[in-house]
């Protein structure tokens, strides 16, 4: 009993602290699981210590890519991360933009050290940000958001460098429909800012575009173009994608999941949600409250319930990392890029070859050529390069084209067939014909001696019958004495 009411003493004990202090440090190590906000630094209370270590056995339990959250009724749900907050770290500092213009080389020295701050504090630091989308705040949000300031937080530092080359992209596409700027994190939690990703179902590139959605927007893609990976026809196929699926819903967070998942599952889950509060066959017009995010999320697809969570927290840890201890990558902005127009097939290793150029470096600005060939032949098409090479690309066209080209470019275009007389014969062609004069022959033997036996049967029914003919004709006769 004494036991037990000291066990309460400190959860209550606990739980006034976290709400009066207003930031409480914590170890946050990357490969760690994610720390818990109510752990307390008592090293005495070990029935708290006890109950902190099951909920990190069940974290671990849950998987890498899913965290457990329990509702008002003590119910737990699983969610999905997103797939993107899956991703190895390594791979992404692999990509060439990271390993030639990101370093971890600067005056902020980063702490694994994360600051836990009171709810209050979240709340007024997320109304706090410039937006027209709402950037709502609840538990499920927290839980992301301490995923991206905890174990994250060293793909956040990636990130935070990324943005550079990528963010002015994002701005101008979403500007140029209108759309809101707190829309360039999307990306973050599709692809992690890598324009070479492939989901699991084979969404592709910085925005993720499925195949159907990407060609429905203008994106080609062909055996050797994909114009999803490209970042800038990407993003302004996306700004359009995103304002049509505005049109439909009105409301950015259904906006944001109907981008995950498609428009006809949050269709689905909206006559769910009505159906669940008694309107399944109502015609009345849908409310705000039917078109709310939140009020239909229990009957959306596991990582769409995590997917506007996912969102808030990303623009979160975009604009309060410092207050994370977690600093950006520095940046070397590459230089300056051009494009030239190409009308026939060249390979990205004649143009680096010919110019001097890092054949890596021309991937990553011309990400959308699969095989490294640019199909000229079958369309103008731009090639971008550093702004000083455009001339040089020009002046040396011709030697670009030449250059390896049978070996580069071995596609023939016109093929003779060879209709020579041969002029010998193999040994097993020989057999192989002798062995079919043989089956042939035996077929016709064998042909042959059933046709001698159809007429064999057939002369000795003749013999029959006429042997049977002459004896009826016979007995005819002896009758016909007989009566006389």
């Amino acid at each position: 009993m004494k036991k037990r009411f000291l066990w309460l003493f400190a959860v209550l004990l606990l739980i006034g602290t976290c709400n009066t202090m207003q930031a409480q440090v914590v170890n946050t190590n990357p490969v760690e699981t994610d720390y818990d906000e109510d752990e307390d630094e008592d090293e005495d209370d070990g029935d708290l210590e006890d109950e902190d270590e099951v909920e990190d056995e069940v974290e671990v339990a849950l998987g890498e890519d899913e965290i457990a959250v329990t509702d008002k009724e003590g119910n737990e749900e699983v969610i999905e991360f997103p797939e993107a907050m899956t991703y190895d770290l390594d791979s992404l500092l692999n990509l060439y933009m990271s390993k030639t213009y990101l370093s971890g080389d600067n005056d902020c020295q980063m702490k694994d050290v994360n600051p836990v701050y009171s709810k209050e504090t979240y709340i007024e630091r997320l109304s706090r940000i410039p937006s027209v989308m709402e950037l709502a705040y609840n538990d499920v949000v927290q839980k992301f958001i301490d995923r991206y300031s905890g174990r994250l937080r060293y793909s956040v530092s990636y990130m935070l460098g990324a943005v550079n080359f990528y963010m002015p992209i994002f701005e101008e596409a979403l500007e140029a429909y209108q759309l809101p700027l707190e829309l360039k994190y999307l990306p973050i939690i599709e692809s992690a800012l890598n324009p070479k990703a492939v989901s699991r179902v084979g969404a592709t590139g910085l925005w993720q575009f499925m195949l159907a959605t990407g060609k429905q927007y203008g994106l080609e893609v062909n055996s050797l173009v994909d114009e999803r990976r490209d970042p800038i026809k990407s993003s302004y196929a996306a700004a359009r994608y995103l304002k049509a699926l505005y049109r439909i819903f009105g409301d950015w967070n259904l906006v944001i999941a109907a981008y995950n998942c498609g428009p006809e599952n949050i269709n689905k889950a909206i006559r769910r949600a009505r159906a669940a509060s008694g309107h399944a066959n109502d015609d009345t017009p849908l409310t705000a409250a039917d078109k709310d995010y939140w009020h239909i999320y229990p009957y959306l697809p596991a990582e769409t319930r995590g997917y506007v969570p996912a969102f808030i927290a990303a623009n979160y840890i975009m604009t309060y990392y410092c207050d994370h201890n977690i600093c950006p990558m520095t940046t070397r902005l590459p230089a300056q890029t051009d494009t030239v127009i190409v009308h026939r097939n060249v390979h990205l290793a004649q143009i680096a070859a010919v110019l001097g150029l890092d054949i890596d470096m021309l991937r990553s600005l011309n990400p959308e050529f699969r095989h490294d060939v640019v199909p000229g032949l079958t369309k103008p098409y731009a090639i971008r390069l550093p702004l000083a090479d455009t001339g040089r690309f020009i002046d040396n066209e011709d030697s670009i084209y030449a250059y390896r080209a049978d070996e580069l470019l071995n596609k023939r275009i016109e093929v003779t067939i060879n209709d020579d007389v041969p002029t010998y014969t193999s040994r097993k062609s020989k057999v192989s014909r002798r062995n079919a004069r043989t089956s042939r022959n035996r077929r016709v033997a064998r042909r042959g001696k059933a046709t001698t036996a159809r007429r064999s049967t057939a002369a000795k029914r003749k013999t029959t019958t006429a042997k049977r003919k002459t004896s009826t004709a016979k007995k005819r006769t002896t009758s016909k004495r007989r009566r006389r």
